[in-house]
This record gives structure tokens, sequence and C-alpha cells, in this order.
């Protein structure tokens, strides 16, 4: 999830992007340094989880001391915000003037969400969490979906005026807008589609997330030339690369550094993970796992492909194909 953000972060002009990792931050760290992105990383450690207000505390102190631009926090459980929605939230920030802008979202149950207080010009009074509102408060469908833009040099000396004084015992980044508010400040929202910038907590929300994932990626395919005979029972993982004219049947899953050929058929039921696959081929039920197939092959029905077996070019294996079986 969090290399979604970063992959939409690296669509925006920033400078570098800083992630503050707590349970488990060794392994978060080196799995983002296995892979490549658009924007520098740096890492920092929030030794113990005290809010969101402490974890944006503790997130700048991997950006330059003497940077006065601005600086966006966002969450790393966003998977389908979009690069464009960022672009729009930085504008506004910028447009307006304001020393805080909030992305924000209306959902017809904002049960759980902090809600976005608005003063009569339309600018941000407050935010209130769900644990923490009135009635009259939770009856607004606004919610905070926990994405800002902050002008940095506000952000330091809001941040140190907030006080654990919640029912959590934490410190809430939320809190920041009424003290720039209460220091004269402007504070600005920008809305989004819901969909968007939903954050995933539970295995139904990952599930919901990866169908729009899924379904942007096989848009995009679709779009570029690639044929699916039933795109919703079709698995394409962001990172597979795929040749020109190919087709895919229903029930295909192509996972992780797979790539294909132009003018190859990957019929239905195959599963290819790290698989290289040449062209104009014709897979039918092949389930394979770092294999290498070559050009102009015909593989299954029914083979599998253990990790490092190779199918030499111009090769048609026949039914039930396995590399130990025909050693």
């Amino acid at each position: 999830m969090l290399s979604y953000v970063l992959d939409a972060l690296g669509q925006v002009e920033v400078d570098r992007a800083v992630i503050v990792v707590g349970h488990k931050g060794e392994w978060v760290t080196k799995k983002m340094q296995e892979h490549l992105h658009d924007v520098p990383l740096e890492f920092v450690e929030q030794r113990e989880q005290r809010g969101t207000g402490d974890a944006t505390m503790v997130g700048l102190v991997g950006l330059p001391e003497d940077d006065e631009g601005d600086v966006l926090v966002l969450p790393g459980d966003t998977p389908l915000l979009r690069s464009t929605t960022i672009e729009s939230l930085v504008r506004h920030h910028r447009e307006s003037d304001a020393a805080a802008t909030l992305l924000t979202s209306e959902l017809d149950d904002p049960t759980g969400y902090g809600r976005v207080i608005r003063n009569d010009d339309g600018s941000v009074a407050a935010v209130v969490e769900h644990r923490d509102a009135t009635e009259e408060q939770r009856s607004v469908r606004e919610v905070n979906t926990s994405i800002y833009c902050f002008r940095r040099s506000l952000l330091a000396p809001a941040l140190r005026r907030i006080e654990p004084d919640n029912s959590q015992g934490e410190y809430y980044l939320t809190d920041v807008v009424e003290v720039l508010v209460g220091a004269g400040h402007r504070v600005e929202a920008q809305g989004a589609p819901a969909a968007e910038t939903a954050g995933v907590n539970d295995r139904a929300q990952l599930a919901q997330a990866e169908a729009e994932l899924r379904r942007r990626t096989n848009q995009s395919l679709l779009a570029a030339g690639v044929t699916m005979v039933d795109p919703g029972s079709t698995y394409v993982d962001t990172t597979v690369r795929l040749g020109r004219d190919v087709s895919i049947f229903p029930g295909a899953m192509l996972q992780g550094d797979t790539t294909v050929g132009d003018g190859t058929e990957i019929g239905p039921g195959c599963r290819l993970v790290d698989t290289s696959v040449g062209a104009d081929c014709v897979l039918t039920q092949v389930v394979s796992d770092s294999a290498s197939i070559g050009d102009r092959c015909e593989v299954g029905p029914f083979a599998h492909l253990p990790m490092g077996a190779e199918i030499p070019p111009d090769t048609a294996t026949g039914a039930f194909y396995t590399p130990d079986a025909d050693a």
C-alpha cells in the first residue's frame, strides 16, 4: 500500500519523502528500499506511538532545517490516492495562501472519522475526532482524510503547542488546525472523492482497494492494446510488463516481475509469477514461478514450471509437463 502512495507522490514535484516507521520498522524500511521510487526516501523511527501529531514532528526531523517550502502529510494506507488529487490539494493551498489545507471527503456514514467544522466564510475552524465530537458535530458528513498540505514555517511551532488532552491521550495532528486558526491563520479544505481517499483498516477494505486497483490496471492495459476476454476475472500486477497484442483469457494471474512478449496468448487458468515469456507463445493452464519461456513456445495444458525452469524457443511441451518429469 505504501508503494502506491509513493508512486503517486513520484508524479508530483516533491523533493523527498520521509517515511515514519514504528512497529516492524526495519522490515518496512527493507521492503521500501528493495524497489526504486521516483522520489528520494528518508526513514525516521517513531519509537513510541503517541499519535499522528507526534509522528509528524518525528517526520520533520528527516527534512532539511532550512527548507521553507510546503510539507505534505499523508497516511501510508491510502493506495487509491491519485497524483492529480495531490496536485489539486497543493494548488489550492498555494492559491489561497493558507497556513494549512486539508483534503476532505463526504461520507454517507462518517462514523469513526474526524469531522470538519467550518466557519461561515467556508474556511476550516477545527477538526473534531469522532470519539470527542458532540451529537451535532457527528451529524456533519464532511470528514478529514488525514491528508494535508502545511506551510513548513508554521507547522513545527504549531505542533509544539498541541497537548494530548483527549480520550486517547495522544497528540492529534488535527489539533494543529485549531492552533493555527487561534493564531489568526487561515486553514482551507479541498474536497476529493471518498473512494479515492479511503484508508485500508481491515480485510474487507483491503479487498475493495485491490478490486479498484485491478480495475485501473486493466483499463490502462486495454487502452495500450492488450486484449482481455473478461477484465473482471483477470489479475495483473502493476509491476508486470506486457508487449503488444498480448491476449489474456479469464482466470489468468500475472504477478511480480513477469514479462510477456508481443503477440503471446495467456490462456485460462495460468498463474505466472516472476516469469519471462517470449513473443508469439501460447500458454494454457500453466503455473510458473521464476521460470523462462522462449519465443514461439506452446506450453500446457496443465504445465508446472518451478523456479529456474527454462523452455527453449520453438518448444511444444504437451500436456501435464514438468521439467523434472521429463529429465
